[in-house]
């Protein structure tokens, strides 16, 4: 484990947080994105996909750059941070909004469509946070990100 860092429900909760918060921004940009162009089903969650990871790595990103990181050290550093995190979070919203009755085909105009994407995020949100103490625990995921700030 990382010197002082506590691998508590807390924690992990806002590692988990944080990582929701870059996830969500491309999550609901590829899925309105995908949606408003007609993409099908696949494409619009290849965007969301994609574009949730580069706005889950740009927020670590940010951080860890001010915290004095050099930028190569950086991309590593938010590399390590944030994968398992945001790929368990796509798997589990993604696969939410699969599994909703014509979810992906409800328009961007639809009640059905944001209540599912709303409803995608939690569930993601809610899986992701025993993955991230479990990481935490090990001196991986966010603890990694939290050690440069401590020093």
């Amino acid at each position: 484990m990382v010197p002082g860092m506590n691998a508590t429900w807390k924690t992990a909760a806002s590692a988990t947080l944080h990582c929701l918060t870059g996830c969500a921004i491309g999550e609901v940009l590829g899925m309105v994105i995908g949606t408003a162009l007609g993409l099908s089903n696949g494409g619009t969650i290849a965007l969301a996909v994609v574009l949730a990871f580069f706005f889950g790595y740009a927020l670590t990103l940010r951080g860890v750059l001010r915290a004095g990181v050099g930028f190569k050290a950086a991309v590593k550093t938010a590399l390590a941070a944030d994968t398992v995190s945001i790929l368990v979070m796509e798997v589990v919203d993604n696969g939410v909004m699969l599994v909703v009755p014509g979810a992906m085909d409800a328009g961007l105009g639809s009640w059905l469509f944001w209540g599912a994407l709303a409803f995608s995020l939690a569930v993601a949100f809610v899986l992701t946070v025993p993955v991230n103490r479990w990481l935490i625990a090990r001196g991986k995921g966010h603890a990694v990100v939290h050690h440069l700030h401590h020093h």
